[in-house]
């Protein structure tokens, strides 16, 4: 498996990656991960982590496209060729840009190849606003093309990307597996939704909007803001909890919500995965204020089995799962978002109402029992088309 992110750091691909190889590992197949030289390990049954050579001075990783990221991708092809040259590789599963790298090894070594499609590599040049360039873009369009094109089994994450692989003509080699585990680590928390209160200082009455997640403006963090703004002068006693960010995002962060009279807003930086779950216990409406992008929000997920309602904007990054039963959708502006949490405060037997609503979707469409299964069926096409179901192939055939 080649994973060009920081392995393990809790954000969404590595979240992803994570549980795809613990579905794996349950499956019974063993792993060898590739990846970056930052990150911690983890401990899952069937997985060795083999990491790429340390540039001097490198100790994040940005999210999204940048210069950091093409260096270390360049270092881990010295690693990805002495795993290759060890042999004995049934397949290679590729995340994001190193389906490139991986659909020219599986060729070289005659096995098949899976793509894990996060996103579609154009479309990030947009959502993080890394380049305009049109060249650019038609490099990253050519090379999805090849990686899609070229591996015998993709894996998309939500409906927009099987659409889009549909869209480009190979969507008999598609499978939709959403990340249905979303943030979840299932490592016990130390943290208790009362020792937050304690902690961050909150009053054991003070209903909590929860927000949990990066600061990446595709976020829409300004326009939350903006909404605890409006919120303070109708629910004072509400305060908006907004855990993520690195000490220098919180920080500009807290500078805006002074100056937007954001009063109620307690950040709490970044927290180990496994206490999200306390924080969303604690609270009595969790925000999703995404204001671009088509992917789903791992987030999402795990809200859905919360048995809290849910606020988020009326875009197609949340309405590929969410809809008017499960959650209230609002435009991506501030007004209509705190009107939005308002109401839920006012009204907690409809919030319950939403949330029973969303648990039920998750039952029925979003368990660990699905994904599971459909994990399985990607590892069953994919040994299809390696040569020992060619080979069952062609005597069936003969």
């Amino acid at each position: 498996m080649l994973a060009p992110e920081p392995f393990f750091e809790p954000r969404g691909t590595p979240f992803s990656e994570f549980h795809r190889i613990k579905a794996l590992g349950a499956l019974g197949h063993h792993v060898d991960l590739v990846t970056y030289p930052i990150g911690r390990d983890v401990d899952l049954p069937n997985l060795r982590i083999f990491r790429g050579p340390r540039p001097p001075f490198v100790t994040r990783v940005p999210i999204g496209p940048s210069a950091v990221k093409v260096v270390l991708d360049v270092l881990m092809l010295v690693t990805i060729a002495r795993r290759a040259l060890a042999g004995g590789y049934d397949a290679i599963h590729s995340h994001e840009e190193m389906g490139l790298i991986g659909v020219w090894l599986a060729k070289l070594l005659g096995i098949p190849h899976l793509y894990d499609m996060h996103s579609s590599l154009p479309q990030q040049l947009s959502n993080f606003k890394f380049s305009g360039s049109s060249a650019l873009r038609a490099i990253f369009d050519a090379v999805e093309t090849q990686m899609v094109g070229k591996s015998d089994v993709v894996i998309t994450i939500c409906q927009e990307l099987q659409d889009t692989v549909v869209a480009m003509g190979h969507g008999e080699r598609a499978l939709l597996i959403e990340n249905v585990m979303g943030g979840d680590v299932e490592e016990p928390p130390t943290l208790t939704p009362a020792a937050i209160r304690e902690r961050w200082g909150i009053a054991p009455e003070a209903p909590i909007v929860l927000y949990t997640g990066t600061f990446e403006a595709y976020q829409g963090l300004e326009m939350l803001i903006d909404a605890a703004a409006r919120l303070a002068t109708t629910h004072p006693a509400a305060r908006v909890l907004i855990v993520g960010g690195d000490p220098a995002q919180v920080a500009a962060a807290q500078a805006l919500a002074a100056s937007r009279g954001a009063t109620s807003v307690i950040f709490t930086g970044q927290q180990p995965a496994r206490e999200i779950p306390a924080f969303v216990a604690s609270a009595a409406v969790l925000a999703s204020p995404r204001i671009r992008g088509t992917n789903t929000p791992l987030k999402i997920y795990s809200y859905l089995r919360s048995g809290t309602p849910i606020v988020a904007t009326n875009l197609l990054t949340h309405t590929q799962v969410l809809s008017p039963a499960v959650a209230r959708l609002t435009p991506p502006e501030a007004a209509p978002f705190a009107a939005a949490i308002a109401g839920l405060l006012d009204d907690p037997a409809a919030g319950l109402e939403l949330a029973a609503a969303a648990r039920a979707l998750s039952d029925a469409r979003y368990s660990r029992e699905v994904y599971l299964a459909r994990t399985a069926e990607a590892c069953r096409r994919l040994a299809a088309r390696g040569p020992a179901g060619r080979a069952a192939a062609g005597a069936v055939a003969r």
